[in-house]
């Protein structure tokens, strides 16, 4: 069997049945085997291959075809030669870099497939590597460890056999799942015999992108048993907390839902090739219209004048046996037709993709080489992982970005709280006073906790102190946050480590902790704490567990005969279920809330409640029956907690902070006053994506409305969307295709009132902004919105606002909101993120962007550029994009006009030498114009090319605005371009034929209008150039003096050349030299004037900020002029009345916990001391 065998798979809405531990019948299935290849070429198929890809490119099918063109010496009259070299030049080196990205796949993808797992052969279990693993198969897993396959569960080392499992791969999140196996297979444990034996008849879904859906039965021993997706891990999970594990492969390789979501690798285009390949289009039906002038034109000279003189020019023989002279005449002009379209092939010039492909790759290089982008905590810098999208940065109008990881490092830290009426948490000195900044805040000494965390940060030492003091309110806040959770511990090596479904409540278990409340263990009866060295173990009476709807949890407790609720929740609804007698204290703690809100914390509010024992009698009655109860159970439910979690007394409230990645807030404000729309695609729940689309300034209370889109069905969906967009105007910018109908931000200096199309607001320039709307949708409705019938209306709705966020989606479904986006939109898109979750979304749009985070490396090797931070992003685009886009636009302008004015030069002179398909060029200068004369000054501009510094495209982030409008090359400057080189062309031509036309002959004519046309297209790439260095001055002139050097040198006799000595007899004339001063004048002047005008009555934003500089010539380096002081205290979020409480959006482990199911045999698990 070859791993690399692409086999059959099931065809959609196939069942797929499986036999356990036997392969020769699973083999007659052709399901898919664990291999997993990425890469695009093998030894054998890569020259074809590539060749094949290469040849679809029009131009280089051009080529070729030209230079079979000149290998006919009837039609050329020039050597091939001039054409294999560049040609062969273009395709080895973009074979190369095609090589080595392939390269790169292939050592990732043998480092996954090459991974090992325990699998079960002839009755035991051997190390084999992962691409060996078959459908069928029996895998052991250990703590910690990848899954290999998508496994049924059999079995487990945990009690009821349950798994824990870690998905940060498939959605993002590192809180923990459980799965559970069925207790039939469970018995099995880890007995090799029984397992070796096990010989179930599995009948299961096929292969689907689905994580959250699956079906199938299980036959075994005669007995049916259903298996759903409770029972099922998947491949990019980690087992945690769990001492083994044992699963049954159904899915492998290309038929998991991992790899199922990944999305398919196409080849990207920049949005300048595409419209490089039309422009080319129109180049060749310019070329065709221009050789058929030059035949018609011929056949009509041939007829009239040509056939009189034979003589002196007598035909070929083969156009001498024709009938007629009309005969000869139309041979000779079709031939011509081949001739003028070999003579004029510069204007599409193969040194084009060359010197493109040059400069991808410098621009890489300056990605790679940026040390402002190098992160030197994991010694992390960008990385360009392609060389074909460098420009494409500098066009992005939409952010597709994962929110974990991505925007947050995924860690939760207690920041702030408030008991009893008093705020804690704001820095203080080591006297105790309050300081104004971090630097100066003096961090609190919790090492005589031995049980205390290192990374435990906190910086207000009053609240130690009434701990020490022991405040009572203090000690009841964190009794309740030591008590009041679904948390499990673990001890590894004698040090407590923490379990928890959500990185919320282990924050927050975690600082009870460190303030000396320290959970220590728990059985399904008790829950046992150590405070200030003392063990206290409660009586665990009831969880009251946590569910989107009740948005709060409660535990009920015993201790010394005293029965105790401790409550946790939103504030809102913890705030409707107090008591009423204490409303100074309500007052002081929602003024509390609404300031940690606007920090951007996320806040919980904590309360009591003292219950008697005949109430908890009577309510435990109540609870019975309704845990018990055969219908509607959860509504029961609910409305037995509702009773109980009345009358309580208000504790305080804690404020956690989901820690921001460095810099994402002025990032993003950054990005967004660029013009550049950011949506969030994120697998998180909804409250904490709209608490840190808060804290990272992508949402403000600004904003006019956010509409929340939840239906669970079709119509709901459709309702609540239509809904959103009434209310948001009823309009959308999607049904209009024209470019300039998408809102762009304008601004105008102060001082003029002229509108400047690429500016930003800075000291002197205003801008005039609008609340704007925000679109919250979660995942179970975006199933519905993107259906066909409803896509267009979630376009609509979502294009319409400022911010988007998309909640609880599946990998597949992110890479369909960008594929609306792009197949609708017509815009450029990147999308950002770091796991394995998000590699769909990374393929799919125009920019993929991998974070080096926390989730592996899936999204960086998927990736087009690799990032250490998100807030590189800022850096990536507004400084390298736009630099990137703006040279690469130079470039191509500039090019398309110096090689019409040079190719056009051989049709001017086709009138004077009988449209023959003679040139006025020396052939060897043709070869050489692109390659040597004119290729060194154009090449430095875009290389080394600046409107402005980096300082102030990340100042004036609106200078970026001119790459979504494609302002800087389009069709319409490339026609101006073209027009500018064919009056160029004309020019060049007929100033010098008019001035020494009768002093020279043919060879030093085209000598003349040589050296003229270096020195004009050499001066003319100077206008073009705004940021000169060294090499820009030594390329420049050293291309006209190489010139000169070396026309004078080849032109000698020692080289016995037809040209010999015929330059330094032109260059010795004063006419030679009036006749360069003249026309060099003529044609740069106009350009001059022009841009001086357009400087003058249209500036742009780059122009005017030129002008400034050199007003001041100095500018302040360390003035802060992008809104936001990095080192502030407060963070920018503007929230202010609305809840910011942070928990689990999914049920806990209230259910399993008092169940017992979690507990190990021994019932407990406690400190090994």
């Amino acid at each position: 069997m070859f791993p690399w065998k692409k086999k059959e798979a099931p065809k959609p809405g196939e069942k797929r049945t499986i036999k356990a531990n036997n392969h020769l019948e699973n083999a007659i299935h052709n399901y898919a085997n664990n291999y997993i290849q990425t890469s695009k070429y093998t030894l054998l198929t890569f020259l074809p291959i590539n060749l094949f890809e290469q040849f679809r490119r029009i131009a280089n099918a051009y080529f070729l075809f030209l230079l079979i063109l000149q290998l006919i010496p009837q039609i050329s009259s020039l050597t091939y030669i001039t054409t294999i070299i560049p040609l062969v030049a273009v395709l080895s080196l973009t074979a190369l870099k095609d090589a080595i990205d392939d390269i790169q796949r292939h050592r990732s993808d043998s480092q996954v497939n090459n991974r090992k797992s325990f699998v079960l052969r002839d009755g035991k279990f051997v190390e084999e590597l992962w691409h060996r693993v078959v459908v069928g198969d029996i895998i052991r897993m250990e703590n910690n460890s990848f899954v290999a396959a998508d496994l049924l569960l059999l079995s487990s080392s945990e009690p009821n056999s349950l798994c824990y499992i870690e998905t940060a791969e498939l959605d993002g999140e590192t809180n923990l799942k459980v799965k559970q196996s069925l207790p039939e297979t469970a018995e099995m444990g880890e007995d090799t015999n029984e397992l070796n034996a096990f010989d179930a008849e599995i009948t299961c879904e096929a292969p689907n992108n689905n994580l959250n859906k699956f079906e199938g039965i299980v036959k075994w021993k005669e007995e049916t048993h259903s298996i759903d997706n409770d029972k099922i891990v998947l491949r990019g999970c980690v087992l945690r907390n769990t001492q083994w594990c044992y699963g049954l492969v159904v899915f492998a390789g290309k038929d998991t839902k991992l790899m199922q979501n990944s999305g398919k690798t196409t080849f990207k285009r920049t949005n300048i090739d595409r419209l490089m390949n039309r422009l080319i289009l129109g180049i060749f039906v310019f070329l065709a219209v221009t050789c058929l002038v030059c035949t018609v034109a011929c056949g009509i000279w041939e007829m009239q004048l040509g056939n009189n003189f034979q003589a002196y020019l007598p035909w070929e023989s083969f156009v001498q046996d024709t009938d007629s002279e009309t005969s000869g005449a139309t041979v000779i002009a079709l031939l011509v037709f081949w001739s003028y379209v070999i003579v004029l092939n510069t204007v599409v010039p193969i040194s084009l993709y060359v010197s493109v492909e040059f400069i991808r790759i410098f621009q890489s290089l300056w990605i790679n080489w940026d040390a402002k982008m190098y992160y030197d905590k994991n010694d992390t810098p960008a990385k360009s992982r392609t060389t074909t999208l460098n420009e494409e940065l500098g066009q992005i109008e939409y952010i597709f970005s994962d929110k974990t990881g991505t925007l947050t490092q995924n860690i939760m830290t207690f920041n702030k709280c408030t008991i009893n009426g008093i705020a804690y948490g704001n820095p203080t000195a080591l006297d105790g006073n309050p300081v104004q900044t971090w630097d100066a805040a003096a961090r609190v000494d919790f090492s005589e906790n031995k049980w205390s965390e290192e990374t435990f940060e906190f910086y207000d030492a009053s609240l130690p102190d009434e701990i020490k003091n022991k405040n009572s309110d203090t000690h009841l806040f964190f009794r309740l946050l030591a008590l009041c959770h679904t948390v499990m511990p673990e001890y590894k090596d004698d040090k407590l480590e923490y379990q928890a479904q959500s990185p919320d409540e282990n924050a927050l278990v975690s600082a009870a902790r460190n303030f000396g409340f320290v959970f220590k263990s728990r059985t399904p009866n008790t829950v046992t704490i150590e405070v200030n060295g003392k063990e206290e173990v409660y009586e665990l009476l009831c969880i009251l567990d946590f569910n989107n709807v009740r948005k709060r949890m409660s535990v009920i407790l015993k201790k010394d005969n005293k029965i105790m609720l401790y409550c946790k929740g939103a504030d809102t609804l913890v705030y409707e279920r107090l008591e009423k007698n204490n409303q100074d204290l309500h007052a002081k703690t929602q003024q509390h809330l609404n300031e940690f809100a606007r920090d951007g914390l996320r806040t919980l509010v904590l309360a009591v409640k003292e219950i008697s024992p005949e109430l908890w009698k009577e309510w435990k009655r109540k609870y019975h029956e309704a845990s018990t109860a055969l219908e509607d159970r959860d509504d029961k439910l609910h409305q037995v907690y509702e009773e109980i979690e009345t009358d309580m007394v208000l504790v305080g409230a804690s404020a956690i902070e989901d820690k921001l990645q460095d810099g994402v807030p002025e990032c993003i404000y950054n990005l967004a006053q660029a013009g550049i729309k950011i949506w969030v695609l994120t697998g998180d729940k909804q409250e904490t994506a709209i608490n840190i689309g808060y804290s990272c300034n992508l949402l403000t209370d600004e904003m006019d409305d956010m509409h929340i889109i939840d239906g669970e069905t079709k119509e709901e969906v459709h309702q609540q969307l239509e809904e959103a967009l009434s209310k948001m105007g009823g309009t959308s910018p999607v049904t209009s295709s024209n470019k300039q109908d998408v809102p762009v931000h304008l601004v105008s200096f102060s001082s003029s009132t002229t509108n400047v199309p690429n500016g930003r607001r800075g000291d002197d320039v205003t801008e005039e902004t609008t609340g704007g709307y925000a679109l919250i949708i979660n995942g179970h409705s975006l199933i519905h919105a993107l259906s066909k019938e409803m896509e267009v209306l979630l376009l609509e709705t979502g294009c319409l606002c400022k911010a988007v966020i998309c909640c609880r989606v599946t990998p597949l479904q992110k890479a369909q909101v960008v594929e609306l986006i792009k197949d609708h939109k017509k815009t450029i898109t990147l999308a950002i993120g770091d796991g394995a979750n998000d590699v769909s979304m990374i393929k799919s749009a125009h920019i993929g962007i991998g974070i080096s985070g926390q989730e592996g490396m899936q999204a960086v090797l998927a990736s087009d550029f690799s990032l250490a931070q998100f807030r590189f992003l800022e850096r990536l685009l507004l400084v390298h994009g736009r630099w990137s886009y703006l040279r690469m636009c130079k470039f191509m302008k500039y090019f398309f006009y110096k090689n019409f004015a040079f190719s056009l030069c051989h049709f001017w002179f086709s009138f004077f030498c009988g449209f023959s398909g003679q040139t006025v060029f020396d052939p060897y200068f043709v070869s050489f114009y692109n390659l040597f004369y004119t290729s060194l000054p154009v090449l430095a501009m875009a290389v080394f090319d600046q409107d402005v510094n980096d300082e102030l495209s990340l100042k004036y982030p609106q200078l970026y605005a001119p790459g979504h409008l494609n302002l800087l090359f389009n069709k319409k400057v490339f026609l101006a371009s073209v027009t500018e080189g064919i009056v160029t062309a004309c020019l060049l031509f007929f100033i010098p034929y008019g001035c020494i036309s009768d002093q020279f002959g043919r060879q030093a004519f085209g000598i003349v209008i040589a050296s003229i046309l270096v020195i004009v297209m050499t001066l003319r790439c100077a206008l073009d150039t705004a940021f000169w260095t060294l090499i820009n001055q030594v390329f420049l002139w050293g291309s006209i003096i190489y010139y000169f050097l070396f026309i004078y040198l080849f032109y000698l006799s020692v080289f016995e050349y037809e040209y010999q000595g015929m330059a330094g007899n032109v260059w010795s004339t004063p006419e030679f030299w009036f006749t360069v001063l003249l026309t060099t004048v003529i044609i740069l002047i106009p350009v001059l004037a022009v841009k001086f005008y357009l400087c003058d009555t249209q500036p742009t934003l780059a122009d005017r900020l030129r002008r400034k500089i050199k007003m001041k010539k100095t500018i302040s380096k360390h003035k802060d002029l992008r809104g936001f002081s990095r080192s502030s205290l407060q963070r920018r979020s503007t929230r202010s009345l609305r809840s910011g409480y942070a928990f689990s959006h999914e049920e806990g482990f209230g259910d399993l916990i008092t169940s017992g199911k979690m507990q190990r045999p021994d019932s407990v698990i406690s400190n090994p001391n």
